[in-house]
C-alpha cells in the first residue's frame, strides 16, 4: 500500500499513463528504442510502437536517424542538461537500491527545474505500507526537502531571482513569503539537510541530502515515509546513510565524467 496526496485515480486509461511516463522518460533520459520502451513499460512491442507513434505525431517524440526515439520539441531540454541528469541517473540507481536496503523507506533523486524539483529517479521499499514511486513528478522546491537543499546552495542572485513578483505572474497566491524561505534555507545551510513533513504531500515526510558536484549541489538525494512512521530518533540514521549515499553518487559520478567522451 503507497501513502501520499498524488495518488492513481480510480478509473486511470492505463495507454495515457503509459504515454505520460514515456514523455518523462524521454526527457529526462534521453533516447530510447521500441525494445527499450517495451521493457521499462512493461507492454508488448507493438504497444511501444503505437505509443511512440502517437508522441512524434503531437511532437512530443521524434526518431533520430539511428532509429531511437528522442525528447520532441515540446519538451526537449537543453542537451548538455538532458546528458548530465541521465548520466547522474544511471549513476545513483544502484546507490538509491543501497539506501533503500539501510533504511527501508523509498528513497528518490532530485534535480532542480527552476523554481522546482523534479524527481528524476525513485526505488520504492518493500514495507506493505510505503511512498509511491515519485518519478516524473514535481513539487515547489522551497516545500521539498531536496528541493531545499539545493536552493539552500544557490548564489543569493539566482536564489532572489526565482522568487520575483514577475516570475510568479499568474500564479501570485503560490508565491512564497521570501523572508520565511530565507530564514527555512538558513537552517538547512546550518544542518546540511532539510526535512519536509507533509508540506508537499499529506501523510508524507522526506529527509534530503545535497549531490554536490563540482561547485555547486546539482542534485538531491531524499528518503520518503509515511509521516505515521516518522520519529525523531531515526533522525540521525537516516542523514547518516543519506551521508553516505550522497558520499558515493559524487565519488562516482566524478569518476563518469572524467571518462565520458568529450
Amino acid at each position: 500500500m503507497t501513502t501520499g496526496l498524488k495518488t492513481k485515480p480510480q478509473y486511470a486509461l492505463r495507454s495515457v499513463d503509459h504515454a505520460l511516463q514515456l514523455a518523462v522518460i524521454l526527457q529526462v533520459e534521453g533516447p530510447q528504442t521500441v525494445s527499450d520502451v517495451a521493457e521499462r513499460l512493461g507492454v508488448a512491442r507493438s504497444t511501444a510502437h503505437r505509443l511512440l507513434s502517437m508522441l512524434v505525431y503531437r511532437d512530443f517524440a521524434r526518431q533520430g536517424a539511428d532509429r531511437r526515439y528522442h525528447a520532441g520539441p515540446v519538451i526537449s531540454l537543453e542537451a548538455d542538461s538532458r546528458s548530465h541528469t541521465a548520466l547522474l541517473r544511471a549513476v545513483a540507481l544502484p546507490h538509491l537500491q543501497v539506501l533503500v536496503d539501510r533504511v527501508e523507506e523509498s528513497a528518490n533523486l532530485m534535480v532542480l527545474a527552476g523554481d522546482h524539483a523534479r524527481f528524476v529517479a525513485s526505488v520504492e521499499c518493500h514495507q506493505s505500507l510505503r511512498v509511491g514511486d515519485r518519478e516524473g513528478m514535481v513539487f515547489p522546491a522551497h516545500l521539498a526537502s531536496g528541493g531545499k537543499v539545493m536552493l539552500a546552495d544557490l548564489p543569493p542572485d539566482e536564489l532572489a531571482a526565482l522568487f520575483t513578483e514577475d516570475r510568479w505572474e499568474g500564479r501570485e497566491a503560490q508565491r512564497p513569503d521570501v523572508t520565511a524561505v530565507g530564514r527555512d534555507l538558513a537552517g538547512v545551510r546550518r544542518r546540511g539537510f532539510a526535512i519536509n513533513k507533509d508540506r508537499t504531500e499529506t501523510g508524507v515526510t522526506a529527509i534530503g541530502r545535497g549531490v554536490r558536484i563540482g561547485e555547486r549541489t546539482d542534485a538531491a538525494v531524499t528518503v520518503s515515509m509515511p509521516t505515521v512512521r516518522f520519529r525523531e530518533d531515526r533522525l540521525v540514521d537516516i542523514v547518516s546513510a543519506l551521508a553516505l549515499t550522497t558520499r558515493d553518487i559524487e565519488r562516482d559520478m566524478e569518476q563518469a565524467l572524467r571518462v565520458e567522451p568529450a
